[in-house]
């Protein structure tokens, strides 16, 4: 097999070329923000599937638009806006609705979540006195090692169980399809323990932010066509503007060192590739298969991050009597009830159905019940209805369905994960040239995926010509 090299000289006439390996957002975001520093560099992006964007899809179907992943980012971190901005996309950009702020959480019934301090004081949601509990936290006294611990153990250290079981479940379904006893409070919510590690408290904390925080804070954004709408453009721009070289449904089955760098075999491809470094944007276990070779400790440890399967079912009416007045509605794991979650799409963005058309999309499985996320499309679509049927009391006809699977989609982050992320991290840097860069490590939203690109690619910059 011949070798193609996609090396290319630089201003200080020394080779310099990357590929990564990848095209979800960490890889987009990687290559922009090298190709925008350095415009001499060669990038080169593969990608397995047929098209560049990862878990970033948005589908028409018939008069809605539904998203197989996420559905935005919020606009308190800069970099995202900025990638959006510098990218020529900024007319793309969907802010949220008025009625997204308003949340609800399924218990025994309904409960729409308390969003100011007389809110919690009335909500049913806790008895008189867990909410005294919560309000003592600022008596509780901070943590004084730095162990990790669970996100469960955090919280009923801090704001007592029913606030965790209820609260804090919630939203470890809502955003890593997980559950406080199975995640890491470090490694999931940093801010969080940040702030008990700084102030002494979460309440001290959050009144000293305020204090200081200029303006509003973040704001759901999307984009006119969803979220996949802004991973093609962004991928045209990298190809068209950028110069960036694009392979899709072009797998790499092995990497290599060699003298110079690093040597790429894609399936199919009649050459292997050349470049002197190579970011792995990649799932933990695809980057595990392509560091085995090379370093089988470093691959165990890959191997160890864990993935909740997931499945998206997403409805369309014609005609729906509910209101959708909000984002949506999370269950907690006491309710016992086969979802983890419905989003009310077209309550939160303008454009995902046409009035009166209304939208939703259900949640499946993740940590709670994994073995409900893989079934047929029929048996998802059944387990979807009846869970809204059991927490909005709609049980009428969908005119148009919606499903996508993900066997492993969103990376769980264990106590533990942590350490072993930084492990990865520290054993990679001997390898000249080489770097991991995704959602495994240190983040799973959108905002994290771009800080953390951003980071990778200072660092790139810094290794190479700084």
């Amino acid at each position: 097999m011949r070798s193609k090299s996609i090396m290319q000289t630089a201003k200080n006439n020394q080779p310099r070329s990357v590929a990564i390996i990848g095209g979800g957002i960490s890889g987009l975001a990687t290559a922009f923000f090298i190709s925008r520093r350095f415009p001499g560099v060669h990038v080169a992006i593969f990608e397995k599937a047929p098209r560049l964007g990862g878990t970033m899809q948005s589908e028409y179907r018939d008069d809605f638009l539904f998203e197989a992943g996420p559905n935005g980012f919020l606009s308190n971190r800069v970099e995202t806006l900025d990638l959006v901005k510098e990218s020529g996309a900024e007319s793309l950009l969907l802010r949220s609705s008025d009625a997204a702020r308003i949340r609800y959480v399924f218990t025994d019934r309904l409960w729409r979540l308390p969003d100011t301090p007389p809110a919690f004081i009335r909500t049913g949601l806790l008895s008189p006195r867990d909410k005294l509990r919560v309000l003592g936290e600022v008596f509780v006294p901070p943590k004084k090692d730095n162990e990790d611990e669970s996100l469960r153990a955090f919280g009923y250290r801090r704001l007592g169980r029913r606030f965790t079981d209820i609260f804090l479940d919630a939203m470890s379904a809502g955003i890593y399809a997980s559950t406080p006893d199975r995640l890491s409070v470090n490694a999931a919510f940093p801010a969080v323990v940040k702030l008990e590690k700084d102030h002494g408290g979460l309440f001290r904390g959050m009144m000293k932010k305020k204090k200081k925080q200029a303006g509003p804070g973040g704001v759901l954004m999307s984009f006119r066509g969803g979220v996949g709408a802004f991973a093609n453009h962004l991928a045209e721009h990298l190809a068209k503007t950028l110069s960036v070289e694009c392979h899709v449904g072009a797998p790499v089955t092995q990497l290599a060192r060699t003298a110079s760098g690093y040597r790429l075999t894609v399936k199919g491809a009649e050459t292997e590739f050349e470049a002197d470094s190579v970011i792995l944007a990649t799932p933990a276990f695809v980057s595990a298969e392509l560091m085995a070779p090379m370093d089988r400790e470093i691959a165990d440890k890959l191997h160890a991050i864990s993935y909740s399967p997931i499945a998206v079912v997403g409805f369309g009416y014609q005609r729906l009597a509910h209101p959708l007045d909000g984002f949506g509605l999370l269950t907690t794991t006491q309710a016992k009830q086969r979802i983890l979650g419905v989003l009310w799409d077209s309550a939160i963005f303008p454009g995902r159905a046409n009035a009166p058309h209304k939208s939703v999309r259900v949640l499946i499985g993740g940590q709670r019940n994994p073995e409900f996320a893989l079934g047929d499309e029929s048996a998802l679509v059944d387990i979807a209805r009846e869970g809204i049927r059991n927490t909005m009391d709609v049980d009428d006809e969908p005119s148009t369905v919606f499903v996508k699977r993900w066997e492993r989609g969103i990376p769980n982050y264990p106590v533990g994960h942590l350490a072993n992320a930084r492990e990865i991290h520290a054993r990679i840097g001997k390898y000249p040239g080489l770097y991991l860069n995704s959602n495994a490590y240190f983040g799973i939203g959108i905002n994290d995926c771009v800080i953390n690109s951003l980071a990778c690619a200072r660092k790139w910059g810094e290794d190479f010509y700084e």
